[in-house]
């Protein structure tokens, strides 16, 4: 009962704020796209400095340093070519220095890698807090009342729009859903993080986001968003039969926008609750 209360609510939610996401811009995963997607956040673009900049070169040079002594060792070592082979058994010169050069690389890539991991983990103060739980196979999203009133929090699930009903709202098949996550543009917002039955993974690459949803356990992240639109992401751990069926949608609004809709959700969910709870009194 719990769950069809949450689920009308969200869809008369979702439905009565569409104005204020119309003229959106999406931003969709593109079909065939090589790399990341755009980055949105300061984490995701710290991200992609940290494999553009530093990983690719470093790996590619392994790659082909690699490949060059490989076609060396074959060309100059054969069997024709070298039909008397060496006698030694080893170098020690080459020994440390194929044991040094690799702890050396790994040193020069842990030191940017440490500095963006704890700027993943070290969440500053934040303007707005929103709590993930993940479900077989769906999203709740819960807010809490700014001033601090219980009365007034605000929880709603987050559906999968099939086929039909995604093309009918102009949302990208698989990642629409009926009541998207909505934050403010240019606000840090933490979000909190669990699941109420098996593992689950809050997964949006273009924010540089991934954390997992972990049933009895609470886990954070975060991300500021400086450009109103509708982000898409998915769960990205594998919790069942319809894991591929469990999107994440995030709206940021403007400030003011934002602001309108959680004055209206916050009415119009009180609303709906008070007559559910008037059509349970009256059935009992």
């Amino acid at each position: 009962m719990r769950f069809l209360s949450k689920l009308v609510t969200g869809i008369f939610v979702a439905f009565t704020a569409l104005p204020a996401f119309a003229d959106l811009p999406q931003h969709v995963p593109q079909e065939k796209a090589y790399g990341f997607q755009p980055a949105a956040t300061e984490v995701a673009r710290q991200i992609h400095v940290f494999h553009n900049l530093w990983l690719m070169p470093i790996i590619t040079a392994i790659v082909v340093i690699v490949t060059v002594l490989m076609l060396f060792i074959a060309l100059r070592f054969n069997r024709k070519a070298n039909p008397e082979p060496m006698r030694f058994s080893h170098n020690s010169l080459v020994e440390v220095i194929w044991t040094l050069v690799p702890v050396l690389i790994l040193v020069v890539i842990a030191v940017p890698s440490f500095r963006l991991l704890y700027l993943e983990d070290e969440i500053p103060e934040a303007d707005l807090t929103v709590k993930a739980i993940g479900s077989q196979w769906y999203w709740d999203y819960e807010y809490t009342d700014p001033a601090g009133d219980p009365d007034k929090t605000v929880t709603y699930s987050s559906i999968m729009l099939e086929a039909d009903e995604a093309k009918a709202a102009g949302k990208p098949r698989l990642l629409g859903v009926d009541n998207p996550m909505v934050v403010p543009a240019g606000k840090i917002v933490r979000v909190i993080v669990t699941a109420t039955d098996v593992l689950h993974s809050f997964a949006m690459p273009a924010f540089g986001v991934k954390i997992d949803a972990v049933p009895g356990r609470l886990n954070e992240t975060w991300f500021k968003v400086d450009e109103p639109g509708i982000y898409y992401g998915q769960c990205s751990e594998l919790c069942g039969a319809r894991h591929a069926y469990m999107p994440i949608e995030i709206h940021v609004l403007p400030q003011a926008d934002y602001d309108a809709w959680f004055a209206k959700t916050q009415a119009e969910y009180a609303a709906y609750d008070a007559l559910n709870g008037a059509k349970l009194a009256s059935a009992n």
